[in-house]
Protein backbone atom coordinates (compact mmCIF):
# COMPACT_ATOMS: atom_id res chain seq x y z
CA UNK A 1 0.00 0.00 0.00
CA UNK A 2 1.44 3.43 -0.86
CA UNK A 3 0.07 6.10 2.29
CA UNK A 4 0.33 9.94 1.08
CA UNK A 5 -0.69 13.39 1.99
CA UNK A 6 -3.76 14.57 -0.37
CA UNK A 7 -1.22 17.20 -1.86
CA UNK A 8 0.96 14.55 -3.30
CA UNK A 9 -0.91 12.01 -3.67
CA UNK A 10 -2.51 12.85 -7.66
CA UNK A 11 -0.08 10.59 -9.57
CA UNK A 12 0.10 7.31 -7.36
CA UNK A 13 -3.81 7.45 -7.24
CA UNK A 14 -4.02 7.98 -11.31
CA UNK A 15 -1.23 5.26 -11.81
CA UNK A 16 -3.20 2.96 -9.90
CA UNK A 17 -6.78 3.16 -11.11
CA UNK A 18 -4.99 2.28 -14.62
CA UNK A 19 -4.23 -1.55 -12.70
CA UNK A 20 -7.34 -3.59 -13.14
CA UNK A 21 -8.55 -4.60 -9.22
CA UNK A 22 -6.51 -1.54 -7.77
CA UNK A 23 -8.90 0.07 -5.12
CA UNK A 24 -8.06 3.77 -3.41
CA UNK A 25 -8.99 5.18 0.06
CA UNK A 26 -10.04 8.37 -0.15
CA UNK A 27 -11.08 11.70 1.65
CA UNK A 28 -14.39 13.22 0.97
CA UNK A 29 -16.14 16.33 2.30
CA UNK A 30 -18.17 14.00 4.35
CA UNK A 31 -16.35 10.64 5.53
CA UNK A 32 -13.17 8.74 4.02
CA UNK A 33 -14.43 6.45 0.95
CA UNK A 34 -13.58 3.13 -0.93
CA UNK A 35 -13.15 4.24 -4.67
CA UNK A 36 -12.17 2.27 -8.01
CA UNK A 37 -12.57 2.43 -12.07
CA UNK A 38 -16.52 2.34 -12.16
CA UNK A 39 -15.90 -0.73 -14.91
CA UNK A 40 -13.39 -2.46 -13.34
CA UNK A 41 -15.25 -5.71 -11.88
CA UNK A 42 -12.68 -7.23 -9.70
CA UNK A 43 -11.93 -3.83 -7.81
CA UNK A 44 -15.78 -3.90 -7.10
CA UNK A 45 -15.69 -7.36 -5.73
CA UNK A 46 -12.40 -6.29 -3.71
CA UNK A 47 -14.20 -3.73 -2.29
CA UNK A 48 -16.74 -5.60 -1.16
CA UNK A 49 -14.70 -8.20 0.38
CA UNK A 50 -12.60 -5.17 2.22
CA UNK A 51 -16.27 -3.87 3.61
CA UNK A 52 -17.54 -7.80 3.81
CA UNK A 53 -20.68 -5.79 2.55
CA UNK A 54 -23.44 -7.46 0.73
CA UNK A 55 -23.12 -7.43 -3.34
CA UNK A 56 -26.75 -6.75 -3.59
CA UNK A 57 -25.55 -2.91 -2.03
CA UNK A 58 -24.86 -0.97 -5.52
CA UNK A 59 -22.32 1.42 -5.30
CA UNK A 60 -22.26 4.99 -6.57
CA UNK A 61 -20.75 7.08 -8.97
CA UNK A 62 -18.58 9.94 -8.30
CA UNK A 63 -18.61 12.18 -11.49
CA UNK A 64 -16.83 15.60 -11.25
CA UNK A 65 -19.65 17.93 -12.56
CA UNK A 66 -23.29 18.05 -13.07
CA UNK A 67 -22.14 18.32 -16.74
CA UNK A 68 -20.89 14.82 -16.40
CA UNK A 69 -24.44 13.68 -14.64
CA UNK A 70 -26.28 14.93 -17.76
CA UNK A 71 -24.30 13.12 -20.46
CA UNK A 72 -24.94 9.98 -17.91
CA UNK A 73 -28.70 10.25 -17.74
CA UNK A 74 -30.39 12.57 -20.26
CA UNK A 75 -33.34 11.86 -19.51
CA UNK A 76 -33.01 13.26 -15.54
CA UNK A 77 -36.23 13.71 -13.77
CA UNK A 78 -36.62 17.85 -12.84
CA UNK A 79 -36.75 16.99 -9.02
CA UNK A 80 -33.16 15.14 -9.27
CA UNK A 81 -32.00 17.44 -11.85
CA UNK A 82 -32.85 20.26 -8.92
CA UNK A 83 -31.56 18.56 -5.93
CA UNK A 84 -28.41 18.24 -8.48
CA UNK A 85 -28.32 22.10 -9.42
CA UNK A 86 -28.83 23.40 -5.73
CA UNK A 87 -26.51 20.51 -3.36
CA UNK A 88 -24.08 19.54 -6.08
CA UNK A 89 -20.67 19.72 -5.38
CA UNK A 90 -21.86 18.20 -1.93
CA UNK A 91 -22.93 15.62 0.49
CA UNK A 92 -25.98 14.30 -1.64
CA UNK A 93 -26.31 10.83 -3.38
CA UNK A 94 -29.21 10.66 -5.87
CA UNK A 95 -30.68 7.40 -6.84
CA UNK A 96 -32.17 8.18 -10.27
CA UNK A 97 -34.07 5.76 -13.13
CA UNK A 98 -30.77 4.44 -15.78
CA UNK A 99 -33.46 4.30 -18.50
CA UNK A 100 -32.82 0.47 -18.69
CA UNK A 101 -35.34 -0.73 -15.90
CA UNK A 102 -32.81 -0.20 -12.71
CA UNK A 103 -30.63 2.74 -11.26
CA UNK A 104 -28.06 4.92 -10.98
CA UNK A 105 -26.69 6.54 -7.92
CA UNK A 106 -24.24 9.17 -8.46
CA UNK A 107 -22.69 11.81 -6.19
CA UNK A 108 -20.17 15.10 -6.85
CA UNK A 109 -18.34 15.29 -4.08
CA UNK A 110 -17.08 18.71 -2.58
CA UNK A 111 -13.45 17.72 -1.97
CA UNK A 112 -11.02 19.53 -3.88
CA UNK A 113 -8.93 16.27 -3.85
CA UNK A 114 -11.87 14.40 -5.41
CA UNK A 115 -12.73 16.85 -7.70
CA UNK A 116 -9.11 16.79 -9.38
CA UNK A 117 -8.86 12.82 -9.57
CA UNK A 118 -11.98 13.15 -10.91
CA UNK A 119 -11.30 15.58 -13.63
CA UNK A 120 -8.06 14.23 -14.56
CA UNK A 121 -9.09 10.54 -14.55
CA UNK A 122 -12.01 11.31 -16.85
CA UNK A 123 -14.00 8.29 -15.98
CA UNK A 124 -16.42 7.64 -12.91
CA UNK A 125 -15.74 5.97 -9.64
CA UNK A 126 -17.52 3.64 -7.93
CA UNK A 127 -17.58 4.73 -4.40
CA UNK A 128 -18.91 3.90 -0.94
CA UNK A 129 -17.69 4.64 2.29
CA UNK A 130 -14.51 3.21 3.86
CA UNK A 131 -15.54 0.95 7.06
CA UNK A 132 -16.95 -2.34 7.20
CA UNK A 133 -20.28 -2.92 6.74
CA UNK A 134 -22.17 -2.04 10.03
CA UNK A 135 -19.60 0.02 11.72
CA UNK A 136 -19.77 3.95 11.84
CA UNK A 137 -17.75 5.96 9.00
CA UNK A 138 -14.31 6.46 9.42
CA UNK A 139 -12.99 9.91 9.96
CA UNK A 140 -9.54 9.53 9.39
CA UNK A 141 -7.00 6.95 7.55
CA UNK A 142 -6.30 5.43 10.65
CA UNK A 143 -10.38 4.67 11.28
CA UNK A 144 -10.59 2.99 8.24
CA UNK A 145 -7.78 0.76 7.84
CA UNK A 146 -8.65 -0.31 11.33
CA UNK A 147 -11.95 -1.36 10.31
CA UNK A 148 -11.38 -2.50 6.54
CA UNK A 149 -10.74 -6.29 5.79
CA UNK A 150 -7.14 -5.66 3.99
CA UNK A 151 -5.43 -2.66 2.82
CA UNK A 152 -6.73 -0.76 -0.57
CA UNK A 153 -3.85 -0.10 -3.05
CA UNK A 154 -3.16 3.84 -1.85
CA UNK A 155 -4.18 5.62 0.79
CA UNK A 156 -4.76 9.22 0.63
CA UNK A 157 -4.32 11.07 3.93
CA UNK A 158 -6.71 14.11 3.98
CA UNK A 159 -6.15 14.62 7.96
CA UNK A 160 -8.90 13.71 10.50
CA UNK A 161 -12.46 15.14 9.65
CA UNK A 162 -15.07 17.01 11.75
CA UNK A 163 -16.00 15.18 14.30
CA UNK A 164 -19.52 14.36 13.35
CA UNK A 165 -19.42 13.93 10.13
CA UNK A 166 -22.30 11.99 8.47
CA UNK A 167 -22.28 9.98 4.87
CA UNK A 168 -24.46 12.01 2.38
CA UNK A 169 -28.03 12.04 2.21
CA UNK A 170 -29.05 9.69 -0.26
CA UNK A 171 -32.36 10.48 -2.19
CA UNK A 172 -34.18 8.04 -4.23
CA UNK A 173 -36.18 10.25 -7.56
CA UNK A 174 -38.67 8.21 -9.32
CA UNK A 175 -39.46 9.15 -13.34
CA UNK A 176 -42.19 10.80 -11.92
CA UNK A 177 -40.13 13.22 -9.97
CA UNK A 178 -41.46 11.97 -6.49
CA UNK A 179 -38.58 11.24 -3.89
CA UNK A 180 -37.97 9.42 -0.55
CA UNK A 181 -34.84 9.91 1.50
CA UNK A 182 -33.29 6.50 1.55
CA UNK A 183 -30.63 7.88 4.08
CA UNK A 184 -30.45 10.62 6.61
CA UNK A 185 -27.69 12.67 5.99
CA UNK A 186 -26.10 16.45 6.07
CA UNK A 187 -28.78 17.67 3.79
CA UNK A 188 -32.25 17.34 5.12
CA UNK A 189 -35.98 17.17 3.93
CA UNK A 190 -36.81 20.51 4.62
CA UNK A 191 -34.02 21.88 2.75
CA UNK A 192 -34.51 19.32 -0.24
CA UNK A 193 -38.31 20.51 0.06
CA UNK A 194 -37.11 24.54 -0.06
CA UNK A 195 -34.96 23.63 -3.33
CA UNK A 196 -38.65 22.39 -5.05
CA UNK A 197 -40.42 25.59 -3.80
Amino acid sequence: MIAKKSEAALDSCLEALGRAGSVLLVPTETVYGLVCDWRDEAARARIYQLKHRSETKPFAAFLPSVEAVFSCIPQLPDAARIFAETFCPGPVTLVVPDGAGSTFGFRIPDHPFILKLLKAYGAPLASTSANRSGMPAALSVAEALRTIDGEPDVAVDGGILAPGSKASTVILVNADSSWKILREGPVTEAMLEKALR
